[in-house]
């Protein structure tokens, strides 16, 4: 899993996020950012160019480590 925070203090609404990765950025009227907070691995690579390309850099992606039983079904 990918865990992505967002500045909203930060974020100016240029939906260039929006534009490289709607599956996770959608903009919500003229400035209000919405995204989902916990993306899958798969789409790793779209949202490291949607952090790249964001002009004031309010994007943070991170990759969150699953305990070993959550992996591998294990109690």
């Amino acid at each position: 899993m990918v865990r992505i925070a967002v500045d909203l203090n930060r974020c100016q609404g240029y939906a260039q996020c929006a534009f490289l990765a709607p599956e996770i950025f959608v903009m919500h009227g003229e400035e209000a950012l919405l995204y989902n907070p916990d993306a899958d691995e798969a789409q790793r690579d779209k949202l490291a160019q949607a952090a790249a390309a964001c002009p004031v850099q309010a994007i943070l992606v991170d990759a969150v480590d699953l305990p070993a039983e959550a992996v591998s079904g294990d109690r």
